[in-house]
């Protein structure tokens, strides 16, 4: 098989996560070998995934927007978008906090609601 990488991977045994459908949908992976610009990802089921994806290994303090670059069907490739790709995009760890701040926020409004039409 021809290598065209410009960068050698690395083998490695982390665990990742990829998001996708406005990060409403998550599915944990493995991811087996990694370098700054892309990563083997390895899981239950690559098919249902899209084209692109929020990427994450919490290990290396890495959260990216990635593009499949193949796929089969357990494992997929990714490469990932370049800085100037992501834009204004937030990162999935900070979105998921906002995410349990807004529950929690309105779980304490629903709680002082009840309370104040008890008295």
């Amino acid at each position: 098989m021809l290598e065209r990488r410009q960068l050698p991977r690395n083998r490695v045994y982390y665990g990742g996560m990829v998001a996708f459908n406005g990060r409403n949908s998550t599915l944990d992976c493995v991811v087996r070998n990694f370098s700054p610009r892309g990563a083997k990802i390895e899981f239950e089921n690559s098919a249902m995934l899209p084209d692109r994806v929020d990427f994450e290994v919490a290990r290396r303090g890495l959260s990216c927007l990635a593009r499949l670059v193949w796929r089969d069907q357990n494992t997929a490739g990714l490469m990932f978008s370049e800085e100037r790709e992501m834009g204004d995009v937030v990162p999935l760890d900070w979105a998921r906090k906002l995410r349990a701040s807004e529950r929690a926020n309105r779980r304490l409004k629903s709680r002082l609601d009840q309370i104040l039409s008890e008295h």
